[in-house]
């Protein structure tokens, strides 16, 4: 008869207190109490599985019955040691309660513990996951806690300690088992691995150590899977524990990186061909973006905390494709979906809209926070112009030659064209509630019945299509004269400095965007969410409502504005900050196509 293979994890489990790995705290404290002989009534183990509760458990009951203990640990010798080990001492009962949960059970219990032990010198009762017995259960266990008989100890262990009620918790030592570090779990797998020949490298130690979570059983099975192999390096860990068929939830993630919906989902349906739950693909697809962010927020030693499951070089790749903002809303996103994959009708649609969500760009705030952390990271990374050059070097050339539109305006046949066109500057002022007062001679008449309105049959010029308002605003200080020369002279003279030709919007952006924020310089830069005009002594900066736009209006960015335009004009300038007014703009308009409707001076004339 052949001899019987033994898993790595039971022919490896410590025998003293000593052999016990990463728990040096706690095996401490129960061999001073050991060799005192002050030793409790009732402990209670908490941890994580595979962090050496049981163990210590059986380690304490053989310690109490030992003979000849050794420094507070089981001599091993004796007869009670060897009976304990081998598990024909009937007074010491390992109970499993998630099997044996009820109330019947633990009162057959409490009726045999109150019987002295036949052999040894304590009647040990070891009940594992003691959280899962019933309420009527735990109800049964309190008597017997509070008043024991002398001769009797109870070790429970659990991995849930919320679920234990605290009349439990209030009559026992707690003790709680933490998770090992990898370093300690590779130092024990080397040991192990040496002690039974295996070819065993460094880094596969490392890969297994943080595979295992904190587990050294965990570890010792994950090695014994591994053991068929004459050479056991990081590759074969991977191919033994089904790591590497994580290839394709890498492809996932960077299909998500590009906004590929349709090679996500293709990649998604070929995991559901093979067998794949989709609540394990959002899982594994968390996961990995997790171990990204460790990476990421911990460059020294965030390795230590990763899953293991991908190289350090792949983690550091997908940092370079995200930013933290992204990976924390892609998280939540992914997170969201496995929630609702419990009561879904069809898990696998479910999967499948959370991936197009990962893969579409979102409106909602934490989205909106991750893409502008992306624009934040290309900007930092590269020339600022090198982002937007057609939208600060195409404006150049148009906005220069203001003069161009003037020949076209100045013959226009019709009278009436050119007091409407006076009356232009007043229709923006009324959008800020800022209306000038009018003199007699400059008020603009009533229009007629049979009058259209004189700004339908304007020539549209071009330069408004190129640069929409920024090269408008600066054309119209330099042809103030023609516009306005049959009509009231006296009012042209006086608009000419209340927009200088010197100043230059374009400049102005190039000079007032390296001083505000990284997001302030691609807003400013976009000819369609940021124009500015010069109003007398007023710089009006018009911006697309939204986020940045309520972080303009500090004291100190508003500081920063006025000086830069101070700057430009060479003179004291003002500066207001208004959302871009398309409403208000468009109400005026609206309004000049009634004919029953009249503009109406300050002062109530």
């Amino acid at each position: 008869m052949g001899v019987i293979y033994q898993a790595l994890y039971r022919k490896y489990r410590p025998r003293t207190f000593d052999d016990v790995w990463g728990q040096e705290n706690i095996t401490e404290t129960l061999k001073q109490q050991v060799m005192s002989g002050r030793t409790s009534h009732a402990y209670l183990f908490v941890g994580t599985r595979g962090t050496g509760k049981t163990t210590c458990a059986k380690l304490l009951a053989r310690a109490v019955n030992c003979e000849h203990p050794v420094n507070g640990s089981p001599c091993n010798e004796c007869p009670a040691c060897r009976g304990i080990e081998a598990g024909t001492v009937m007074d010491v009962v390992e109970i499993d309660a998630a099997s044996n949960n009820g109330v019947d059970n633990i009162r057959a219990l409490r009726d045999e513990a109150i019987f002295s032990p036949a052999t040894v010198k304590k009647r040990v009762y070891i009940v594992d996951e003691v959280h899962m017995l019933s309420a009527s259960a735990f109800n049964a266990l309190l008597k017997i806690l509070e008043e024991p008989p002398e001769h009797l100890m109870f070790i429970l262990a659990t991995t849930e300690l919320r679920k234990v009620p605290a009349t439990i918790l209030s009559r026992c030592q707690r003790f709680n088992f933490r998770r090992l570090d990898a370093g300690v779990i590779a130092k024990r797998l080397e040991y192990v691995a040496h002690n039974e020949n295996m070819n065993l490298s460094e880094g596969a130690a490392q890969l297994l150590a943080r595979l295992s979570d904190g587990g050294m059983r965990d570890a010792l099975s994950l090695l014994d899977q591994c053991s068929g192999r004459d050479i056991i390096d990081e590759a074969a860990v991977l191919e033994a524990t089904g790591a590497a068929g994580s290839e394709n939830i890498a492809h996932m993630l960077e299909a998500i990186s590009a906004h590929d919906s349709g090679t996500a989902l293709s990649l998604f349906a070929g995991l559901w061909r093979d067998g794949k739950d989709p609540a394990g693909v959002l899982g594994d697809l968390n996961s990995l973006m997790r171990d990204v962010l460790m990476l990421s927020v911990a460059p020294k030693g965030g390795e230590a905390l990763t899953s293991g499951a991908y190289s350090s070089d792949t983690l550091r790749r997908f940092g370079h494709l995200f930013t933290r903002e992204e990976l924390l809303a892609h998280m939540v996103t992914a997170q969201e979906g496995i929630s609702l994959l419990k009561d879904s009708p069809s898990a696998r649609t479910t999967a499948e809209l959370t991936l197009v969500r990962l893969c579409t760009p979102s409106a909602e705030p934490s989205a909106l926070e991750a893409r502008l952390s992306r624009l934040e990271k290309i900007l930092s990374g590269t020339p600022v112009v090198s982002h937007a050059p057609s939208a600060v070097q195409d404006a150049k050339p148009v906005s220069p030659p203001p003069p161009s539109p003037s020949p076209e305006r100045q013959p226009e046949p019709e009278p009436a064209a050119k007091p409407q066109a006076v009356r232009e500057e007043p229709a923006v002022s009324v959008a800020q509630d800022d209306l000038p007062p009018w003199t007699d001679d400059d008020a603009p008449p009533p229009p007629d019945d049979g009058d259209a309105p004189p700004w339908d049959d304007e020539p549209v010029p071009a330069a408004p299509q190129v640069a929409r308002e920024p090269v408008v605003l600066q054309a119209q200080p330099a042809a103030p004269e023609p516009a306005v020369q049959g009509t009231a002279p006296t009012q042209a003279a006086p608009a000419a400095p209340s927009a200088p030709a010197g100043f230059d919007w374009d400049r102005y952006v190039q000079l007032v965007a390296p001083k505000l924020g990284v997001g302030y310089q691609v807003l400013f830069r976009s000819a369609g969410d940021a124009s500015g005009e010069l109003d007398g002594d007023t710089l009006v900066i018009r911006l697309s409502a939204g986020i940045l736009y309520n972080g303009l209006s500090t004291p100190n960015n508003l500081e920063i504005l006025r000086a830069t335009a101070c700057e430009l004009a060479g003179r004291e300038i003002h500066v207001r900050v208004l959302p871009m007014g398309d409403a208000a703009q468009r109400s005026l308009d609206e309004l000049r196509a009634f004919r029953e409707v009249r503009f109406i001076r300050k002062d109530g004339n």
